[in-house]
């Protein structure tokens, strides 16, 4: 059987990019005691902050254009993540210098829901987002979640 492959169509596809950051933060709960916070938050609720180097993967899933051959031009996707996210957290403390982490704990996993947040509201809605973020080389989560 012969298979065109010159344009083919409805080529539901992902594409990805990766990104880092670098960043400080500290894992607190106003609402509990010092105590408390270092028996939940251990080294993480140091209250002179800690930093990491954070890398992400960012998927963009959906349909091929079959005129261009692209599901999405990377440079749009690489000007976003620069703009939306590497220009807002780099080099910065979550805690005290961005708003998204005013009243946010900045744990991995709310790190990880912002940046998809703000991919996602910059991209068009035909596109399905997805964000890696690890925190360390051993530690990362993915949202949203496949499983």
């Amino acid at each position: 059987m012969f298979v065109d492959i010159a344009k083919p169509v409805n080529m539901r596809i992902s594409v990805f990019r990766k990104a880092h950051f670098n960043a400080a933060h500290r894992l607190h709960n106003p609402a509990w005691s010092d105590e408390r916070n270092a028996e939940v938050f251990g080294l993480c609720n140091n209250q002179y902050y800690h930093g990491h180097n954070y890398e992400m993967e960012v998927r963009v899933t959906g349909e091929v254009n079959p005129d261009t051959g692209y599901l999405i031009d990377l440079k749009i996707l690489k000007d976003v993540i620069k703009t939306e996210i590497e220009e807002r957290f780099d080099h910065k403390n979550l805690n005290e210098e961005t708003e998204e982490f005013k009243n946010l704990n900045p744990t991995a996993e709310n790190i990880c829901y912002v940046i998809w947040k703000l991919i996602s509201d910059a991209l068009d809605d035909k596109y399905d987002v997805g964000v890696k973020l690890y925190e360390t080389p051993r530690n990362f989560v993915e949202y949203p979640s496949p499983y």
